[in-house]
This record gives C-alpha cells, sequence and structure tokens, in this order.
C-alpha cells in the first residue's frame, strides 16, 4: 500500500472513530440527563390536599360526578397528535392553551359538579408553552379541595423531529366540594422498559378520602388515566391493580368511585355504533368478571375521537371514535343517571362523562 493512500486511511479511521466516539458520549450524556430528569416514582406516596372544602358526604343527597381528558388544553378541534398517526404534540400557540383551558372550566362551572376528575393537566410543559393549567383550575374553583398526581415528567423529549415535546411535567388531579382528608398516589405498573419508560408516562392512582356524614366509613374517590401506547399487557397489569384496590376498599365497607380515561371500553358498551376505522384495537374490560361494581359509559355519544387528523376541517364520518371514559362504583352506590355531553371536540379530544349517584 503507498504510503499516501495509508495515511488517508489512518486519518480516515481517526475521523470515523472520533464522529462514533462523540456520538456516544452524546447518546450517553443526553440518556444520564433524561434519567435524572424523569419521573421518581414510589408504590405509593401521600399527596398535598389544598385543603379549602369542610363539608362531610352527606348519605341522603345525590351527588353529581364528572371527569375529563383536557389534553393539556392543546388538543382541541384543529389537533393531531404524533403518536396518533398525526404530525404535531405541541400546542398551536399560548392563546389556544389559555381559550381551551378556559372554555373547559367554564362547562364544569356550568355543570357544577360535587367532584371532577381531570387528565391531561399540565402545569410545566413546553407542549403547552408552560401555561400552569392546574393553578388555573385552582383560582377558578376555590370552594373545592385539590389533590394532584403526576403522571408525565421529562427533560426533554426530542420526538417528533424537528418540533419535539421537550420538556414535559403533567399529571391529573382531583377537585371536591367535600373535606378530603387524606390524598395519594398509588404507582400502577410501567410496561417499558428502560430506556423508553424515561420518556413515557408513569401511570398512577390519585386517591381521594372523604368521611360521610353518621359513619365509619370513607367515600373513596379514584382518578385515573389508564394505559394507551403499550401492547396491551401493560393495561391488563393495571386494570388488575385497580381493581385489587377497588376490591379491597368496598371489603372495608367503603364506597368507592373510579372515573377517568381507560383507554378501553366496557363490554356492556354497545361499539357497533363506532366502527373499527383504523389500526389500534380498544381492549375491552369484561365487566361480568366483577360482581361487587357497576362499570358505567353512556355509549349515545362517543368520549373520544382519532387524533390522526384534525377534526374541524374534515369529513367526521371518517374519523374513528371511542368508548374511553366512563365510571366504576361499588355496589354500594347507586347509579342515578350517567351522561356524556356532545361538545363536539372543540377544546379537547374527549367529551366530558357526568354521573349522578346516591350512597345506598
Amino acid at each position: 500500500m503507498k504510503p499516501k493512500v495509508k495515511k488517508a486511511l489512518v486519518i480516515a479511521g481517526i475521523s470515523v472513530g472520533g464522529v462514533l466516539a462523540l456520538t456516544l458520549t452524546f447518546v450517553g450524556g443526553f440518556l444520564i440527563y433524561a434519567s435524572s430528569t424523569t419521573l421518581q416514582v414510589k408504590p405509593e406516596a401521600k399527596v398535598e390536599v389544598v385543603d379549602r372544602a369542610s363539608a362531610k358526604v352527606n348519605p341522603a343527597s345525590d351527588m353529581r360526578i364528572v371527569t375529563w381528558n383536557m389534553g393539556y388544553g392543546a388538543l382541541d378541534e384543529k389537533a393531531d397528535f404524533y403518536m396518533d398517526g398525526g404530525k404535531t404534540v405541541n400546542g398551536e400557540s399560548v392563546t389556544t392553551i389559555y381559550r381551551n383551558t378556559y372554555a373547559i372550566m367554564n362547562e364544569i362551572e356550568t355543570l357544577n359538579p360535587d367532584v371532577f376528575f381531570i387528565q391531561e393537566v399540565d402545569i410545566h410543559s413546553q407542549r403547552s408553552y408552560y401555561v400552569q393549567e392546574r393553578d388555573m383550575f385552582l383560582r377558578n374553583f376555590p370552594e373545592y379541595d385539590n389533590s394532584y398526581a403526576c403522571n408525565f415528567k421529562a427533560g426533554f423529549i426530542p420526538i417528533p423531529i424537528g418540533d419535539p415535546m421537550g420538556t414535559v411535567e403533567a399529571g391529573i388531579t382531583s377537585f371536591s366540594k367535600f373535606d378530603v382528608i387524606d390524598a395519594s398516589r398509588q404507582q400502577l405498573p410501567i410496561p417499558f422498559s428502560w430506556p423508553i419508560s424515561l420518556f413515557n408516562l408513569k401511570r398512577c392512582l390519585l386517591v381521594n378520602r372523604s368521611p360521610i356524614e353518621g359513619s365509619d366509613k370513607e367515600l373513596v374517590t379514584v382518578n385515573l388515566h389508564l394505559e394507551a401506547y403499550d401492547d396491551g399487557e401493560g393495561k391488563a397489569k393495571q386494570l388488575a391493580q385497580l381493581m385489587g384496590f377497588l376490591q379491597a376498599e368496598y371489603n372495608k365497607g367503603n364506597y368507592v368511585i373510579a372515573g377517568g380515561d381507560f383507554n378501553q371500553t366496557f363490554s356492556n358498551v354497545d361499539l357497533t355504533k363506532y366502527p373499527k376505522m383504523n389500526d389500534w384495537v380498544c381492549p375491552i374490560i369484561d365487566v361480568t368478571k366483577y360482581s361487587d361494581f357497576t362499570f358505567s359509559m353512556d355509549d349515545t355519544i362517543p368520549t373520544c375521537r382519532s387524533l390522526n387528523k384534525p377534526y374541524f376541517d374534515s369529513d367526521k364520518a371518517t374519523h374513528q371514535y371511542y368508548m374511553l371514559d366512563g365510571f366504576i362504583t361499588s355496589n354500594n352506590i347507586e347509579v342515578k343517571g350517567i351522561e356524556t355531553l356532545d361538545l363536539g371536540f372543540k377544546n379537547t379530544d374527549h367529551n366530558p362523562v357526568m354521573m349522578n349517584i346516591k350512597l345506598k
């Protein structure tokens, strides 16, 4: 081999090696950063209660419960979502975030629930222009006790390329007109392994406990947002933990309400109204397995729409619709009615679900 050729190959090898070393250093450094900024979880942890209500639950009175996934104020009728086959993850503008959040709060104020659950609430996220959405709710509902559990925290999420999600801190929050004497975050099984888990939600249950007049039992409310993007095994494990917790509370004689975005539907729902039009298979919970509980969804109106494309400018008949949001109640609670409110997905990709109940 000629000396000049040999020298060129050596230089090329050094250059390639240098680039590889630099790349590995960058990737390694990024994973260290991601590991240090992701949500650190415990099996169970107490969470702070913003204590502003003092009333005990009156067993003789009807109660209204609402659940709503607010889509972090960004997933309105103009939005699509990268993970669902769309192109974006970030809100259109900070004005969009405020407009959607205020519209959601105004609707809840009109419904005047005794308890309401909200999912996908951002408190420090690039995707929602760092608007503190929980603080907005706290200011707007000063007569309610409040608790919050983080389920999503990452220093930087690099996808989608070109317009990444970036910094995320978000969770689920519960509001109650009744005195909440204890609140806790119950960690659910995480279906993703490292390093993918660094950039995914750490799903949890937000459990509130309120005293009942004339009783030593409690009203136990559970706000939830179960797994969306796993192969199904994670959903099954999370459901098993949820139902085990609910059963244990019911066995104590407590009154139990779990509500939120299940990312699954109940077997007593008529899905023929919403034929399958995309590749995602919505798991079905066999409600006949749980004799101590009532599973409630109102299938007259879909609770969620697909996010593979915007809603406002497309043929609405080509969208996939889902039944994902609802409630599970213990059999010592009478469900007097449940209704999905048809708001046309104007401000979020979910419709609110309202349930009226009474303790037996």
